[in-house]
């Protein structure tokens, strides 16, 4: 598939018009051979046609249009869409009114010419990293369909409908991986801004603290494309970050822990490939993620703040809910999210001293490859390879760090990503490593 500049280009040019794209994009969310029906939730047929075609109207006019006017996006069902619900993944809010205003990243996602294709599925109320839905429906892995493996979560959706070109591109929300954990599960790129980098505003919220707002894409420079949108700036192009003046610090803390095979081969691959090319990767203990599993016991800040937003929800509709989902909200109950913050915020504090020389930590994005549903029937299983599944990326939201997830895997492998974990507020440095990364990886393997 075609990057978003790319698109652009061929906009601007003629070589295509915005209706062949959302046509195209349609007929693969309808194809009932695909996901479609379990990647999406709604979809906007209707009005995406109609925009299309006024886009291509006004671009044959010789009206002057946004640079990305006519290209097909998929909206997680977190996001305030003015005249649509915010289901959040939920049977329970399924009723509840229309949004009366675009959220202010949807709004300038809009004002860059982007199309709103659908609503993609997630888990209920974004609390899970593998993506499972009972009531809308569990879309596939774009791996091995015929083994039904999950496709990551919670942006489950997302990922799907950008691994199968159901849409250019997908914005999604990151709280402990959902980003970047369908990325890696669907061999496409995922990305977690700082925190406080993009605004949350009309987002349905899991952690006020820990949330962020991301793009998945197919490539780095369509992720930070869509950020410079999202936080409302010009996007510019990557920064030239030469290979051998990266340095990165490979964690052997934690991070390797119940690697697979799969994973582990892929993984090395690159990390050799890289250090051919003049990358410096010190491989090292980083001991202050041993204090993690206990901080977070229970659930951590997620599950605190999990449970006093959904407090009176649940009091009302407990059994509505996803039993699982429900299940770990309730955990939050008995987390004192004061101690918690003090213990990360030592944390934090300590983890910049001890790689403030590193432009990134480098591990894999998740230690397994997408596992098949059937793995979840129990209930210990499910938190068992949920858990598993979150451990990598989370540290990026723990830390308050950006994050990505690069595919590092040959084709006719299964996807597996490499996560770069950047410095807190050095975003754009992460973009250019990253780039780098991504053209010294695909040059080089």
């Amino acid at each position: 598939m075609l990057t978003l500049n790319e698109l652009s280009r061929r906009l601007a040019s003629g070589a295509v018009s915005a209706r062949s794209l959302v046509d195209q994009s349609l007929a693969r969310i309808m194809d009932p051979r695909g996901e479609g029906a379990r990647a999406f939730i709604s979809v906007s047929s209707e009005s995406a046609r109609a925009q299309a075609d006024e886009v291509d109207r006004r671009r044959a006019a010789g009206q002057a249009l946004p640079a990305f006017a006519g290209i097909p996006l998929a909206i997680k069902d977190l996001f305030d869409v003015a005249g649509e619900v915010t289901r959040a993944g939920s049977r329970i809010l399924a009723d509840r009114p229309p949004a009366d205003r675009d959220a202010p990243v949807i709004a300038r996602l809009r004002a860059a010419g982007f199309i709103f294709i659908g609503r993609t599925n997630m888990t209920e109320f974004a609390y899970s990293g593998v993506g499972l839905n009972p009531y809308y429906g569990t879309p596939l892995s774009c791996f091995d369909r015929a083994t039904r493996r999950i496709p990551g979560g919670s942006t489950s959706g997302g990922g799907v409908a950008v691994a199968d070109d159901m849409a250019a591109a997908s914005l999604g929300t990151d709280t402990g991986g959902s980003c970047r954990i369908p990325a890696a599960f669907n061999g496409i790129v995922g990305f977690k801004p700082t925190a406080s980098r993009v605004p949350r505003d009309g987002v349905y919220p899991l952690s006020q603290t820990l949330d962020s707002v991301g793009p998945l894409a197919r490539s780095t420079a369509c992720c930070a494309t869509l950020d410079a949108i999202l936080r409302g700036v010009d996007p510019q192009p990557l920064p030239d970050v030469p290979l051998n003046r990266i340095r990165l610090l490979l964690p052997t803390t934690l991070v390797l822990d119940a690697m697979d095979e799969v994973v582990g081969r892929a993984f090395e691959r690159a990390v050799e490939t890289l250090a051919r090319a003049g990358v410096t990767i010190d491989r090292q203990p980083l001991d202050e993620l041993q204090r993690l599993p206990q901080i977070n016991a229970g659930g951590g800040l997620a599950a605190a703040e999990a449970y006093a937003w959904h407090r009176t929800l649940l009091e009302q509709h407990a059994d509505r809910y996803d039993p699982r989902v429900a299940m770990r909200i309730l955990k939050g109950r008995d987390v004192n999210a004061n101690e918690v913050r003090e213990a990360r915020a030592a944390v934090i504090e300590s983890v910049n001293r001890s790689t403030r020389e590193f432009d990134a930590l480098v591990m894999p994005t998740v230690p397994i490859i997408p596992p098949p549903l059937a793995a979840f029937e129990q209930d210990a299983d499910y938190i068992r390879l949920n858990a598993l599944v979150l451990r990598n990326p989370s540290l990026a939201n723990f830390l308050d760090r950006c994050s990505i997830s690069l595919p590092i895997h040959r084709p006719g492998e299964a996807p597996v990503g490499l996560m770069l974990i950047g410095q807190h507020d050095q975003d754009d440095r992460l973009f250019g490593v990253a780039g780098a990364i991504e053209s010294g990886l695909v040059h080089r393997t």
